[in-house]
């Protein structure tokens, strides 16, 4: 059961990104790439719930937090786009199928990687009391949710204004984190793990790879680093920029000790 549900889950998460990335590829477009990373986490989540055919209170909530988080990231990323046009991660390959399909692929095998503790607790059979972990879970979530969500938009209501055309934002919670926003999504997923925690046992232990994978990926491949080198090269000579970098945490929100 549980090796086909894996399988299962994880051919879902690659048909979906496949199918979509014949609609981007073909009218060379961006508008899909978020919304179909969002989709994936609700399609993999109510497949596995449904599938389960169990619908205990614990896989409800569980669900509910995915989804909320879905709704609200590719809401705020769709409003971005269509103001934006384009996603400049894509601009050298989006002429190139094979090369952009690569990153489809990886979309879908990442949003699998991290749905693996969700995925485990959503195939149980067994009925729990929603206790003091899934409660610190679920508020470990929440707190991650609030941070990504007003990170995002403080720097979109930021960037939206004129005057602030080729700055950088430092108000608000990027006043403590250059990246913010990544922390927030990085501190929700572990908030799911700690969720998971009770029904956590042998090899089940495995499905931390979901966090940590998660938190890898912003701080070490397509998150943080292309903006930090973009940043980088743009500032490299702007004094106030550089002070900036030198006295703010790079990822969790820390408070200023240099003044």
């Amino acid at each position: 059961m549980l090796i086909n549900i894996y399988l299962l889950t994880l051919v879902a998460s690659l048909l979906v990104n496949i199918f979509f990335f014949t609609f981007a590829s073909t009218f060379k477009t961006d508008k899909f790439t978020d919304f179909t990373y969002g989709l994936t986490f609700i399609i993999l989540s109510f497949f596995t719930l449904f599938k389960n055919q169990t619908f205990y209170p614990y896989q409800l909530l569980l669900v509910t937090m995915v989804t909320l988080w879905v709704v609200r990231l590719v809401s705020y990323l769709f409003i971005r786009i269509l103001k934006i046009k384009k996603d400049r991660r894509f601009d050298k390959i989006r002429e190139k199928p094979l090369q952009f399909l690569k990153f489809w692929v990886f979309q879908a095998f990442a949003v699998w990687v991290i749905m693996l503790p969700s995925i485990y607790i959503l195939i149980r059979k067994e009925d729990k009391t929603i206790g003091l972990v899934m409660i610190l879970g679920a508020a470990i979530w929440f707190l991650g949710l609030f941070i990504e969500t007003v990170s995002d938009w403080q720097k979109f209501t930021f960037k939206s204004k004129p005057e602030n055309k080729n700055l950088w934002i430092e108000s608000g919670l990027w006043k403590y984190s250059r990246h913010p926003n990544y922390f927030g999504e990085a501190l929700l997923w572990w908030g799911i793990f700690v969720f998971c925690l009770p029904f956590i046992k042998g090899l089940a232990w495995l499905t931390i790879i979901g966090p940590i994978f998660i938190t890898f990926i912003l701080l070490f491949v397509s998150g943080i680093p292309p903006l930090e080198k973009r940043y980088d090269k743009k500032y490299a000579k702007n004094r106030a920029y550089q002070r900036y970098k030198k006295k703010t945490s790079l990822f969790i929100p820390f408070f200023n000790l240099r003044g």
